[in-house]
């Protein structure tokens, strides 16, 4: 066939993994980045066995675990500091064939546009317009005009390309909580295992980084655009400084102007993620929750499993609506399950929270690894299933 054109849109993890799953079939790649440059200021990001599938399928699996820190062990925690349930990730990897690798959103973006020709990466490209003439699709941008064969709607939560392609659509949806999220400075001597603190209406995480690291989430049931009328970082101090050890002493090693809050929310479930020659892709077509960490794994899925479909094939429409029914089903049930989830973390009512803690601390020590195969045992589509995976189903 002879050489097609691909415009993602929108520099992020899912349209630039995108765009590395075309360009390695041949496709000539553009990604559109609105901001000024190709960079992330967000925190820490879990990468669970089925992204690191998806990872390896791109070839940078071992890069980007080099990046990372694997997880030996973690589980959640009540307010007073008690075990409610562990889980060891030895017996993840075994399962499914990868452990959990943390790595900075930072550099697990340098890596991705590192594996890109420098000509395809387009900053500065805040787009105005997608439509189709008929005949070929126009990218309207800052930088001018593009008619690729395929267009890649990988433009985030509140997304430019499903406004316009899918008007209908129900918008955003608030979750009923905020978060904050940061990164301590180097620890002398940082927990060996990481943790989720089940409070009332409130939750705190922290997971290792490479380096002495930390990563640190928090959230509680609050209005949207709640203001704290002080700093955030006195805002998680005043709300959590007082939970058990060893969240004090991570929360002192936090530098005062790295904490980042965010309202949380998800995507109401759209008819489909496709549109004639335009795809959506990863939080532009199903926004979830960061309960289950698989918002950003997810978008990996929908890269490779984008660019399987489209290969060997000139009809671009046709493999996207084989894209759209391998992704849909699955995305859309992942982020219900991140929703209900969710809700557990946030119960408020002292009953209900006895109640939860109680179910968890009852629960069976492999349920809550066996409860997560289907999202963690996903192969990439045209890839063998391997003995180790197939023992996990």
């Amino acid at each position: 066939m002879p050489e097609r054109a691909a415009t993602i849109i929108g520099g992020g993890i899912g349209g630039l993994a995108a765009a590395i799953a075309l360009h390695r079939r041949g496709w000539r790649v553009e990604v559109l980045e609105r901001a000024a440059e190709f960079t992330e200021i967000g925190a820490g990001i879990s990468l669970w066995p089925n992204a690191l599938r998806a990872l390896e399928v791109l070839g940078l699996d071992g890069a980007v675990r080099a990046l990372g820190a694997v997880e030996a062990a973690g589980g959640v925690r009540d307010r007073q500091g008690r075990w409610l349930s562990r889980t060891d990730n030895a017996e993840l990897a075994r399962r499914f064939g990868h452990p959990l690798v943390v790595v900075h959103r930072a550099d697990l973006l340098r890596a991705l546009t590192e594996a890109l020709p420098a000509d395809s990466l387009r900053s500065g490209s805040e787009v105005s317009a997608v439509r189709d003439d008929g005949h070929r699709l126009v990218v309207d941008h800052r930088r001018g005009e593009s008619r690729p064969d395929l267009v890649v709607g990988a433009d985030g939560l509140r997304s430019a390309v499903r406004r316009a392609l899918w008007p209908d659509a129900a918008g955003p949806r608030y979750a009923g909580y905020t978060a904050w999220r940061t990164v301590t400075e180097p620890l002398a001597g940082p927990p060996s295992e990481g943790a989720v603190t089940w409070g009332r209406g409130a939750r705190l995480g922290y997971t290792a980084l490479p380096g002495g690291r930390m990563y640190c989430f928090a959230t509680a049931s609050l209005p949207a655009g709640t203001a704290t009328g002080s700093s955030e970082y006195a805002e998680l101090l005043r709300r959590f400084g007082s939970w058990p050890d060893p969240i004090p002493a991570l929360l002192d090693a936090v530098p005062a102007d790295a904490v980042l809050r965010h309202d949380l929310y998800d995507l109401p479930p759209l008819p489909s993620f496709v549109h004639g020659r335009v795809a959506l892709l990863g939080d532009a077509a199903h926004a979830m929750t960061p309960n289950l960490g698989q918002g950003a794994c997810q978008a990996l899925e929908d890269a490779v499993t984008l660019a399987h479909c489209l290969d060997g094939t000139p009809d671009v429409a046709a493999a996207l609506r084989s894209y759209d029914l391998l992704r849909r089903p699955r995305t859309q049930a992942i982020t219900r399950r991140s929703a209900r989830l969710g809700a557990v973390g946030q119960l408020s009512w002292p009953p209900a929270v006895l109640l939860r803690d109680t179910a968890a601390r009852l629960m069976p020590p492999r349920a809550p690894l066996r409860s997560m195969t289907s999202v963690l045992g996903w192969t990439a589509p045209g890839h063998r299933v391997t003995a180790t995976e197939s023992e996990s189903h």
